[in-house]
């Protein structure tokens, strides 16, 4: 486990092999959340848009193609004429 000590202005310095695993850079953003079981969980903020991708995956849904968006924006297009 690693640690980290707070100085008097209530900072700390994230162990380099947590800033590396978390991918944080100089000015890095992080929130912290309490999870249900009272465990505090660190979490980067300004992680790459590309990094999200099937955060929120459900079962039986598929991603759609790009045919399938321009189908449906013209379909909702023909809808408002």
């Amino acid at each position: 486990m690693k640690s980290a000590t707070i100085t008097t202005k209530g900072q700390i310095t994230i162990p380099k092999e947590i800033r590396d695993y978390l991918k944080l850079e100089i000015g890095s953003k992080i929130g912290f959340v309490i999870d249900e079981n009272g465990t505090v969980k660190v979490v980067p903020l300004n992680l790459p848009v590309t990094s999200l991708s099937g955060m929120l995956r459900r079962l039986g849904l598929f991603a759609a193609t790009i045919e399938d968006m321009e189908s449906a924006i013209t379909q909702g297009a023909s809808d408002w004429t």
